[in-house]
């Protein structure tokens, strides 16, 4: 990212797919936000509650591992990562903000992951986005929107749990 002024949107990018040929479920997000930018790491804002509705779902407390043991722990379940979006314009993490976007090839990513079951679309934008990308692909599987975990969405943590565990019947 080059220096801007703080009104002037940067291009931002998402980071690499956490995937492997076990993968069965996959979550794709929109585009990381600035603090996950910066700690390059998804889901790096401390705010999103991404890491406590997934722990609850997998019945592991995910918050308390390290970056690389969390992933190592969604891969060893059968779950991987991405976003929708390679990347766009954007100032702050709002995804209202979120402008001249190109998107990841998601039709190919699915063909290439064959236990993939479902995927699970974290938030509007992404389920928005991502199911318009994936309508034409024979090889979809289940396509499930999450409400987002995102601090910026207001419903109850409780609320979002209750709709995030119906990823459970997609993991062994």
């Amino acid at each position: 990212m080059s220096p801007a002024s703080e009104n002037q949107p940067l291009r931002k990018r998402c980071f690499d797919p956490v995937i492997d040929r076990n993968t069965r479920l996959l979550i794709l997000g929109s585009l990381p936000g600035d603090k996950s930018l910066a700690a390059q790491q998804y889901y790096g804002n401390r705010q999103n509650k991404f890491w406590e509705l997934l722990g609850a779902v997998l019945n592991v407390d995910l918050r308390s591992l390290g970056y690389d043991e969390r992933l190592a722990a969604l891969l060893g379940r059968g779950v991987g990562l991405w976003d929708v979006i390679a990347e766009a314009e954007r100032v702050g993490s709002l995804d209202s903000a979120i402008s001249n976007a190109s998107h990841n090839p998601l039709a190919g990513l699915v063909e290439a992951l064959p236990n993939l079951l479902a995927i699970g679309f974290n938030g509007g934008t992404a389920a928005r986005l991502g199911r318009k990308q994936l309508q034409a692909s024979a090889a979809c599987p289940l396509l499930i929107d999450l409400p987002s975990s995102s601090p910026a969405h207001t419903m109850g943590f409780e609320s979002k749990l209750k709709v995030w565990r119906q990823l459970s019947d997609y993991l062994p």
